[in-house]
């Protein structure tokens, strides 16, 4: 079970939307280091849902399939929108569908 540390941060999340390819991307590229924290390997990594941080601070978290009923949440910091070299801060795993994305 990968461990978690809480990082607070003023503001909220935006409301969930579904995940795009733009969202897609950043977990091809994060996937590698998401099984490192997460200490196993995912068969399949498919992006399904999305918040971003309101206080523009460059913070994503995506809901991620990863097999089965499993999921995992990701915390990612871009620069900017588009950034192509996203840094995975976090992750909390394993998570279940109906597990709602928070700030952590």
């Amino acid at each position: 079970m990968a461990s978690t540390t809480v990082i607070m941060f003023p503001g909220m999340l935006s409301s969930q939307k579904d995940a795009n390819a733009a969202a897609q991307q950043i977990c091809d590229k994060l996937k590698f280091q998401a099984e490192q924290q997460a200490g196993r390997k995912f068969g399949i990594f498919t992006a399904k849902f999305y918040k971003t941080h309101t206080m523009g601070i460059g913070i994503v978290f995506i809901k991620v399939h990863v097999g089965g009923g499993q999921y995992a949440h990701l915390r990612i910091y871009q620069k900017q929108p588009g950034d192509p070299n996203p840094e995975l801060k976090g992750i909390q795993y394993p998570k279940t569908l109906d597990d709602h994305i928070v700030i952590f």
